[in-house]
């Protein structure tokens, strides 16, 4: 048997294994192909890619690409939605530092 990620007891993937192709993770977002390459090249994200190099959106991507579509709702411009997300980023990795130290 494969070693690989096993679905959870839903029969869902781990939420960071990349299993949506990019026509399939963009319809589910809402948003076109080429701006996930976009989003992609501009350093937004880095989705999975197979031993031949197509992509693979996980759950996480597609979370994160909701966000990015939140930030650009709200009038932000790629370099600000990449500011904004490093920040959160940063902010995640510190409260789960504290919250280690704390416990």
């Amino acid at each position: 048997m494969g070693g690989g990620p096993r679905p959870d007891a839903a029969g869902r993937p781990d939420a960071d294994r990349g299993v949506y192709g990019i026509a399939v993770a963009a319809e589910l977002v809402g948003m076109g192909v080429q701006n996930l390459r976009l989003y992609e090249a501009r350093g937004l994200l880095e989705p999975a890619r197979t031993e031949g190099g197509t992509r693979r959106y996980s759950s996480d991507d597609l979370d994160r690409l909701r966000r990015i579509g939140d930030l650009l709702g709200e009038g932000l411009n790629l370099a600000g939605i990449a500011m904004v997300l490093d920040l959160e980023a940063q902010n995640t990795h510190l409260r789960a530092e504290r919250d280690q130290d704390a416990g």
